[in-house]
């Protein structure tokens, strides 16, 4: 985790005065000199590293890799004040060789500078995610949502993979026009286990290496094994992205395809005449945007109710006194504070992207006294201001409670001026924040009101010792997007009479689809249902 410093110590002189020389930076940890801090940033749970920085030098502090300086914010204040106030500079990323030049061919936009393609990317973003077209998606999650209660009726213990199937079929609704309707299709293990390469790449050293010291890129692939593998599952990617992407646009071209994003992206295309690859991976990133990080932040709402039995037990009284034998709806919302309390604190308590994604200054700045150099990364550090004892109280107990008369949803809560009053970060800030806020909020709601509804969460039991394993919350998965390692757990129908509602609950949506469990029709208010714009030119 790092070296060892005293303060007599001349590599402490020589880094404090590296630091010093860069125009009063905000303090940090003691530099060595040419690499900084390189040798302290660790590959695996690095958030509890600069969790530790920030209990050490405040709220913000820097960090320096090689030359190139790295600004860490760790308060809800320091957030709003830049990311959110001014966000016209703080919007860009920085450099990602293996990220977005390998990984990606430089096309995935949440890695892109803040230039006039992002905007694009944005403005479609807008019109598929807003609120107003959110609302359309209700059948969606609907149904998805009641396809994952008779699943987890079925095999229980695949939990992990149900979550994933969910969390993936209502995004490919969304954006290609097809559901997922099981577990173990090619496409939905190909994506999450390109994700996972990915998510490990972006985290390790060498990556780091490589952005701070270019010199170091034109060795030969023999030398940097790590551009070969990225190379290829960048290919991987490229490849899955197409297939949805040319399969989705010729079944809209023959009218056998259920309205979809698509149809915005083929007009965009034809209108800005970019790459079928660019196309590809801004709908692909529409979909992985609405799959790894939610069914993340769901596996981690399971784990907690395994470790935090509890909880599960207040949200199902008030679930059994506001709902009885029906299931819970969106119509509950505001009768379930509890449930909706679970949902808030299943952001704090395992939020995905534990540091955020970095941002990039564009421009000289300051800050309460501190210099912000021109093209500095910035740090969202989600970790420690979700964990701030004094912001949260006992932050790794699971406690729905602590938002007992807070009303907002993530969209109110981010927007609202006092910084004090958000309630997560797990979407990030500024101009870069998550635009399908409104779409998760309410895939979470319906996942953890109807499970806790339906189910109980025990836990399970060694077999050789008999006794209950509590799942170790602290066991992660992944870098720069974390989730829990897999664990185990007992998940049981509460009733037969509970069991029976669910199932009799799918056979009611179940006749809304074909014998390929496709739509028949589609859901009633739905936007997109205009095929013929995207014939070119009258001609098909």
């Amino acid at each position: 985790m790092g070296v060892g410093f005293h303060s007599h110590s001349p590599s402490r002189v020589a880094g404090e005065q590296d630091r010093e020389t860069t125009s009063k930076l905000s303090p940090g940890p003691p530099t060595l000199p040419l690499i900084g801090n390189l040798h302290q940033m660790p590959e695996h749970k690095n958030h509890l590293q600069f969790q530790k920085w920030a209990n050490e030098y405040g709220p913000v502090y820097s960090l320096m890799l090689g030359t190139q300086v790295m600004i860490v914010l760790s308060s809800d204040q320091a957030v709003k004040d830049l990311l959110d106030k001014r966000s016209a500079i703080y919007s860009s990323r920085p450099e990602s060789y293996i990220g977005q030049e390998i990984l990606s061919g430089g096309l995935r936009p949440l890695l892109m500078r803040y230039d006039q393609t992002w905007r694009m990317v944005r403005k479609l973003a807008h019109s598929v995610l807003n609120v107003r077209v959110a609302r359309t998606y209700v059948p969606y999650q609907d149904l998805e949502v009641k396809s994952l209660l008779v699943e987890l009726v079925d095999k229980p213990h695949d939990f992990i993979n149900h979550l994933r199937r969910y969390t993936t079929s209502l995004t490919t609704q969304m954006t290609f026009g097809y559901r997922m309707p099981t577990s173990d299709d090619s496409r939905l293990l190909e994506m999450f286990d390109i994700f996972e390469s990915f998510s490990e790449m972006m985290g390790s050293k060498a990556s780091n290496l490589l952005n701070v010291y270019p010199i170091l890129r034109k060795l030969p692939d023999i030398f940097l094994p790590m551009r070969k593998f990225g190379k290829e599952l960048h290919e991987r990617e490229r490849r899955l992205f197409m297939g949805h992407y040319q399969d989705t646009r010729a079944r809209l071209k023959d009218g056998t395809s259920k309205p979809c994003c698509c149809i915005d992206l083929l007009r965009l295309q034809k209108e800005q005449n970019f790459s079928e690859d660019l196309a590809c991976y801004m709908s692909g990133s529409l979909l992985q945007a609405g799959s790894e990080t939610t069914s993340a932040v769901l596996i981690g709402f399971f784990q907690a109710m395994v470790i935090f039995p509890e909880v599960a037990r207040l949200a199902q009284a008030e679930l059994d006194r506001v709902c009885g034998d029906r299931l819970p709806d969106l119509n509950d919302v505001h009768d379930l504070p509890y449930i909706r309390g679970c949902m808030k604190e299943s952001l704090r308590w395992m939020p995905t992207v534990v540091l955020g994604v970095p941002h990039a200054v564009t421009q000289d700045d300051s800050y309460i006294g501190y210099h912000i150099p021109k093209d500095a990364t910035v740090i969202l550090n989600v970790w420690s201001i979700h964990n701030d004892a004094k912001r949260h109280p006992d932050p790794r107990k699971f406690d729905p409670s602590r938002w007992g008369g807070d009303g907002q949803n993530s969209a109110d809560a981010a927007a609202n001026p006092d910084a004090s009053k958000r309630d997560h970060f797990s979407f990030g800030a500024g101009r870069r924040i998550c635009q399908g806020m409104h779409i998760a909020d309410r895939s979470l709601f319906l996942v953890i009101a109807r499970t806790l509804w339906a189910f109980d969460f025990r836990r399970a039991v060694d077999e050789e010792t008999k006794e209950e394993v509590v799942p170790d919350m602290d066991d992660v998965m992944g870098a720069l997007f974390i989730q829990p390692s897999p664990f185990k757990a007992d998940i049981v129908p509460r009733s037969e009479k509970k069991k029976a509602a669910v199932m009799e609950e799918w056979d009611q949506v179940r006749e809304l689809l074909d014998d390929n469990l496709q739509w028949k029709t589609v859901p009633e208010g739905l936007i997109w249902r205009d095929y013929d714009e995207t014939k070119e030119d009258g001609k098909e």
